[in-house]
This record gives C-alpha cells, sequence and structure tokens, in this order.
C-alpha cells in the first residue's frame, strides 16, 4: 500500500496544531509561501470562461511559450517536444509508466520518486549522493550499483537526477553532471531530470541541465508551483527529448495522459503561456523570490551550524539537510536514537517542525533531516510581499521570532 505523501502528511499535521492555537515554526513542508503575483491572477481571471476540454499535450500557444522558455536557456526546442499536465508530478508518474525498466535513485531524494515507482511495478536501486551536493549519485558508487543491481536481476533503465535538489537545497555543479551524464550514456539509461527549481538557484548561470549533455535521451520535468509560487494552481510541464526515443515517449504519453488527466485545465494553460513568456513583472518576481529564498535559508543554515550541526551549505531553492550526528550523545542520553523520534520531539517539545530523512530513503537512525524554510515569511499576504521586498528578510519582526525560537529549541538539545 502506498501510504499518505509524508510532506502532505506533515502539513495537514501543523495546521490542525496551528488551528489548535500551538505556535509552530513549520519547516516540514516545501510550498514556495508567496502570494500569487497580480498579473498573472489576471490572466488566469480573464481565461475563466474557457471551459473546453483542451488538447492532450496542451495548447498550440503554451508549447511555444514553453519551447521558447528553453530555448533562451540554451536547450533550443520545438513546442511539439513540449507537453502539460496538472501538475510535474503527473508528468513524472508518467514518464515512469512509459519507459521500460527499472528506477535508480540518489538517496536522500524526494518522497514521491520512490513511491511512483512502487506505483508503476519498478525497482527502485538506491545509490548515496557524495558529500558535496545532492540530487545526482556518487559516480563511482552509481557504476557498482548498476553491475550489482543487474547481478540480482534487476533492470535499471532511468535514472532520476534532481537539479537543483529537494531535500539538501543544494545544485550540483558542472563537472558532476557531465560525470554522471556521461555514465548514463555508457550504461543506456535515460535520464529524467526533474528541474522543477531551476528558477531558484541562487546563481542560475551556474546551472548544467543533462539535456544540454545528453538531448537525445533526457527527459525534462518542470512547473510553476516553486518558482511562482503556484503548487495549488498545479501546472506542469515537460521537455521531451527529439528524435526516436523521444517519439515514442510523447505517442506513450499521450495514450497516458488522455486517461488519466485529459489535458491541464484551459485557464492554467493560459497562466502557463503568460509565464513561460517571462514578461518584466515575471522575471522580477523571480528574482525577488531567489533573493528571499536564499537569504532566509543561510539565515537557518547558520542557527544549525550554531547548535552543533553538520550541513551543505544551501545553494538553491530553500531546504537545508542537517545532520545532528555530533550530538549523539546528549540525545542517546535522552533516549532519541532515530530522525523520526528526534523529529517529534522537536515538534512535541520546542513547536519546531522538520521531516525526518528516512522519508527521503535515509538512513533511519541517522539524525538527518529536511528543512523546509519557504514556509517562514510571514502568516499573511503583506507580511510576505514586505519579505520580498526586504534586503534583509531574515531581520524582519516576524521572521526574527521564528528564527529565535528554532534557535532556542536547537541549543536546548545540547
Amino acid at each position: 500500500m502506498i501510504k499518505h505523501s509524508a510532506t502532505l502528511a506533515v502539513n495537514e499535521k501543523i495546521a490542525a496544531r496551528r488551528a489548535a492555537g500551538q505556535t509552530v515554526v513549520h519547516l516540514g513542508f516545501g510550498e514556495a509561501g508567496l502570494p500569487v503575483l497580480p498579473a498573472v491572477a489576471d490572466v488566469l481571471r480573464a481565461a475563466a470562461d474557457q471551459n473546453a476540454y483542451g488538447p492532450v499535450l496542451g495548447s498550440a500557444s503554451a508549447r511555444q511559450a514553453a519551447a521558447g522558455y528553453f530555448d533562451r536557456r540554451d536547450l533550443p526546442t520545438d513546442a511539439g517536444q513540449i507537453i502539460f499536465a496538472p501538475g510535474s508530478k503527473a508528468l513524472l508518474y508518467g514518464v515512469l509508466a512509459a519507459l521500460p525498466g527499472d528506477l535508480v535513485l540518489p538517496t536522500p531524494s524526494w518522497v514521491t520518486y520512490a513511491a511512483q515507482a512502487a506505483l508503476t511495478g519498478k525497482r527502485t536501486i538506491p545509490v548515496p549522493i557524495p558529500a558535496d551536493a545532492g540530487g545526482v549519485p556518487d559516480p563511482a558508487q552509481l557504476e557498482a550499483a548498476l553491475h550489482t543491481a543487474r547481478a540480482n536481476g534487476a533492470d535499471p533503465k532511468i535514472l532520476v537526477l534532481t537539479l537543483p535538489d529537494n531535500p539538501t537545497g543544494t545544485a550540483a555543479g558542472a563537472d558532476l553532471v557531465k560525470q554522471v551524464t556521461e555514465l548514463a550514456a555508457r550504461e543506456d539509461l535515460v535520464i529524467l531530470s526533474d528541474e522543477i527549481y531551476r528558477e531558484l538557484t541562487h546563481h542560475p548561470e551556474d546551472h548544467v541541465s543533462p539535456a544540454a549533455l545528453l538531448p537525445e535521451r533526457t527527459v525534462v520535468t518542470s512547473g510553476l508551483s516553486k518558482s511562482m509560487a503556484l503548487g495549488g494552481w498545479r501546472i506542469g510541464f515537460a521537455r521531451i527529448p527529439d528524435g526516436p526515443l523521444g517519439t515514442t515517449l510523447t505517442d506513450h504519453l499521450i495514450g497516458i495522459a488522455s486517461e488519466v488527466w485529459s489535458s491541464l485545465a484551459m485557464p492554467m494553460q493560459a497562466a502557463a503561456e503568460y509565464v513561460l513568456s517571462e514578461p518584466a513583472e515575471v522575471t522580477d518576481r523571480i528574482t525577488r523570490s531567489r533573493h528571499l529564498h536564499a537569504a532566509v535559508a543561510h539565515a537557518v543554515h547558520d542557527i544549525f551550524r550554531s547548535a552543533g550541526a553538520t550541513c551543505r551549505t544551501p545553494n538553491a531553492a530553500f531546504y537545508l539537510y542537517p545532520d545532528l550526528e555530533p550530538l549523539r550523545p546528549q540525545l542517546e542520553s535522552a533516549g532519541i536514537t532515530t530522525a523520526e523520534q528526534l523529529s517529534t520531539h522537536l515538534l512535541d517539545q520546542h513547536g519546531v517542525a522538520v521531516l525526518a530523512g528516512s522519508h527521503f530513503g535515509d538512513d533511519p537512525s541517522a539524525y538527518r533531516f529536511r528543512v523546509a524554510t519557504s514556509l517562514l515569511y510571514g502568516s499573511t499576504d503583506d507580511q510576505r510581499i514586505q519579505a520580498l521586498a526586504a534586503d534583509d528578510p531574515a531581520g524582519l519582526p516576524w521572521i526574527a521570532a521564528q528564527l529565535d525560537q528554532l534557535r532556542q529549541g536547537l541549543h536546548q538539545l545540547t
């Protein structure tokens, strides 16, 4: 049985606690935490009367806008390579269902990949990530894992990469992406590159997509949930490779989409077309969002480091993946021996909500967990707009108060 998604479950749990009057520093859910850009809301309102079913792959104009988005990122793309769906999750599932073979998965990784592999009847072959960044497997361990998996009867054919990464909040460097892409080519793997956080890389010019290195065997998925904070609108899109693989995959996806989600709602396609055409209002909002996410993530990173945790320095999105292993003697003396117990203790005793690393495929006995900083920006749209405009958002009173609660809770662990 596939369980309730851990990320969605923790969000609902915290909402219930807050409704009961509890003060909780919510670091457990990866929602972008910002209001809708008014210009985008205007486009959606204007398209509200478009209530007919649209083309399965998306309207011609929306697909052309998405192709232009990729063109401007040095990935020449024809509109025929684009497919829209109600969220990138649907596209990830569709691609996994359409492609043959088992899934190779960097670990830790976002909770959905392994669950969707199970839903599609595929084995999951975990490979640890390297020390410098998440979202990609360690190249040496990847090669060994492939050979072991095949010897054990598995058929590794699909490699998921998350660029930038959830849960670690890091973006793999060009050299690492190149090594893994070259290995995928030698091993005849299809790369499924989840790039939904691409626009929130703290230094966008450093982003390297596998589609630029292995274009004929890379599928790119993305959406507007993170860069534009439109998670509830469920707008996802994918770039299918050109060539024989892409033609076959598109045919399969048309069949899957037509029977599962029919098409992305036409008003949402209008919103997507506007955003992906990248008018000045959109690029300005994304730039401001990137600054806000980076500033608060770094402030939280400093707090964890001062409490004794080890943690990769964030360079993308709004996540951290701290490790409290240096505090093991104190934690074990308090009867805390797993990440799940630690996350429960932090919530019950200190009002801090995080998500245990075990939900991301990590060792349950490790004191690692994912921290999402994007719900610290305020409880009202006015506060969130002020956070977007601030040079030093971590210094705003409502953000600073939550950071102080986090700081106090972590230092009490020691």
